[in-house]
């Protein structure tokens, strides 16, 4: 007689990406009707800085505007981080309390960043040059979490994908990334040449410490 062996199925829950998904285009969605002239300089900014000339205003930080894309970007980075990190092995793209920790990590760390960042330009008496260097690399980032997002919807319903496709994505980002900073550095030049060494102080703390230490911490962990 000849014994049947039941195996369990298992079955990926991606109700929770694809809500989230949603919720982000439905974001940029409602960014683009409400505030249409302004997503539409938002959306070349990668070829002219027209937006960043026209809302350099500090105030535009709290806009509705800013807001809605700001979560957008959260969202968006947040689910690169869990993919890379998902190809080299370390979680599953699949687990939503990973993602959730991965969210919460990047929320905390972008805003004590931010208000940090207020406090060092206060004490070195460079907020103007502070609070516009940050507004630029805000809009940037925030340009390369929108683009993102397509992206990473094609790589979370993809079965399988190489490590070296997604690492060549961190590699674009990061020289994207890199290049607004270059062009942020042009903008301000003729601010920065009263200030530089408290600038470079500045960088140095801010822009280039954290960084070196996650990296330090993620390679040993």
């Amino acid at each position: 007689m000849i014994g049947n062996v039941l195996h369990p199925r298992l079955v990926e829950n991606k109700d929770w990406a694809t809500a989230l998904f949603i919720f982000s285009f439905v974001l940029i969605a409602a960014s683009k009707s409400m505030f249409e002239n302004r997503f539409n300089e938002f959306s070349r900014l990668i070829i002219s800085d027209k937006y960043i000339k026209i809302y350099k205003d500090s105030g535009q930080m709290m806009s509705w505007f800013t807001v809605f894309l700001f979560i957008v970007q959260l969202v968006s980075f947040s689910f690169f981080i869990h993919l890379l990190l998902n190809s080299f092995g370390y979680v599953l793209k699949t687990d939503w309390l990973t993602f959730i920790q991965i969210f919460t990590f990047l929320t905390v760390y972008i805003l004590s960043k931010y208000l940090i960042e207020k406090i060092i330009a206060t004490a070195f008496d460079i907020e103007e040059i502070a609070e516009q260097f940050n507004l630029q690399k805000v809009s940037y980032r925030t340009f390369i979490g929108v683009f993102l997002l397509p992206i990473n919807c094609f790589l979370f319903y993809s079965e399988s994908i190489s490590q070296k496709f997604i690492l060549v994505f961190v590699a674009i980002v990061l020289l994207i990334n890199l290049f607004t900073y270059l062009v942020s550095l042009k903008n301000y030049q003729h601010l920065l040449l009263g200030k530089l060494f408290y600038f470079i102080l500045y960088l140095c703390a801010l822009e280039i410490a954290p960084y070196y230490f996650m990296y330090y911490w993620f390679t040993k962990n």
